[in-house]
């Protein structure tokens, strides 16, 4: 029998309904957050925790050895603040990818959402739906809530290129966090795994010391992971007041990442897929 090819007018209006599916799924896990809000708040404590934790460290740092950018000498409190907020958003963007597939196999309900006409991929971007508003939003809030403590002096004209850098790197961080899901879906087990790949991407991006304390072949490569080039774009917007300025060469590398990290993820995960299905564990947990 011969299968006729979708026409392009079939094929956007499959990608239609795939896309009124999202809301979907970002309305059940908003009211699923709602239902517990001191999520919210403890969420934001355990941040400003943390960054005073690191404002007391800053003042053991000599300021002389801290970076500067365009100029601008950086103080401890001031680098390691972003730090923690790019840190917390990237171990957040690997971990939840992971855990949204793993509370569907504590649910019960992984199987039946993948029997549906729904394309695997929807599936993933609406499981992260709730995270894609919520991480960017936490981070800018939690940005103002230090400057508003500390008195930091970024220059908030950056704010915009830091908010459009954190969104570009969005998917490679989600690619990598959709590998944790095939193989949490494989193991049934992997989060603390997950956990602990994004501290130490934190770690060795510079997101809590300068990359210059790293021995030099380290450096070289971690500069050019999409965190590292992140985190450099966004300090040289919002403490040296650079702007626009760099973002577009910044922007190429993090897209060529975010298409590397987003298929090398889907390949993983849908092979994790079907071997389940295959050997028909798929809703085992």
């Amino acid at each position: 029998m011969i299968v006729p090819l979708a026409t392009p007018s079939l094929r956007a209006r499959r990608f239609g309904e795939e896309v009124r599916k999202l809301p979907a799924f970002l309305r059940r896990d908003l009211l699923v957050a709602v239902s517990y809000r001191a999520v919210f708040v403890g969420d934001i404590v355990a941040l400003v925790m943390q960054a005073l934790l690191f404002a007391y460290i800053g003042k053991l740092v000599d300021s002389n050895a801290m970076p500067s950018y365009n100029g601008q000498q950086a103080s401890y409190i001031e680098f390691a603040t972003i730090g923690i907020a790019v840190g917390a958003f990237t171990q957040l963007g690997l971990a939840r990818a992971a855990q949204a597939i793993r509370n569907e196999q504590l649910l019960g309900t992984l199987d039946p959402m993948l029997a549906t006409p729904t394309e695997v991929e929807t599936i993933q971007v609406g499981s992260v739906m709730f995270d894609l508003v919520y991480v960017p939003v936490r981070t800018f809030v939690f940005l103002v809530l230090m400057f508003l403590l500390y008195g930091l002096g970024y220059q908030w004209s950056g704010a915009v290129p830091s908010l459009v850098v954190l969104m570009l790197l969005i998917p490679s961080v989600w690619g990598l966090g959709i590998v944790g899901a095939a193989a949490v879906m494989t193991f049934r087990r992997g989060n603390s795994t997950v956990g602990l790949a994004g501290m130490f991407i934190a770690l060795a991006s510079g997101a809590y010391f300068p990359l210059t304390l790293l021995p030099a072949w380290l450096q070289s490569i971690m500069r050019a992971t999409p965190m590292a080039i992140a985190l450099q774009r966004i300090r040289d917007a919002l403490i040296g007041g650079t702007g626009w300025s760099g973002i577009g060469v910044a922007a190429a590398i993090l897209v060529a990442w975010a298409v590397c990290s987003l298929a090398v993820g889907l390949l993983a995960f849908r092979r994790a897929l079907r071997r389940e299905r295959r050997l028909g564990t798929l809703g085992l947990y």
